[in-house]
C-alpha cells in the first residue's frame, strides 16, 4: 500500500508502529512533512472513505502524539493525516489531509 506514497517521493518512516493508545498504520516524510496514513481496505473506495469514524480519528491524534514524543526530529514542516483506500480490486486512492475536510 505505501508503494502510491513512495511513487510520489514519500519516505516510509515506518509501518504498523505501536504505541499506548493504538496503532498507526504509517508514516511518511516528504520535505520535511510528515505524513500520518491510515488504510481502509473496503468493497469499494466509497465505503473506504467513509470508514474513519471520529473515534478512530481521536486514537491516531492521540497515537500520533505518543510517536512525535518519541521522535521529535519528525514533521519539522508540519503533520498531516492521510488516508489509504483501497477495494477489493486492490486499487488505491490517496486523500492527503483528510482530517481537514
Amino acid at each position: 500500500m505505501c508503494a502510491a506514497l513512495t511513487a510520489d517521493g514519500w519516505t516510509i518512516l515506518g509501518r504498523r508502529l505501536r504505541t499506548a493508545a493504538g496503532e498507526v498504520d504509517a508514516v511518511a516524510e516528504k520535505s520535511g512533512l510528515l505524513a500520518v496514513v491510515e488504510v481502509k481496505h473496503r468493497p469499494n473506495l466509497a465505503d473506504a472513505a467513509v470508514a474513519l469514524a471520529p473515534r478512530q480519528q481521536a486514537r491516531l491524534l492521540a497515537a500520533t502524539d505518543i510517536l512525535l514524543a518519541e521522535h521529535p526530529e519528525w514533521g519539522a514542516a508540519g503533520v498531516r493525516f492521510d488516508l489509504l483506500l483501497v477495494d477489493a480490486t486492490g486499487a488505491v486512492r490517496r486523500m492527503a489531509d483528510a482530517f481537514r475536510g
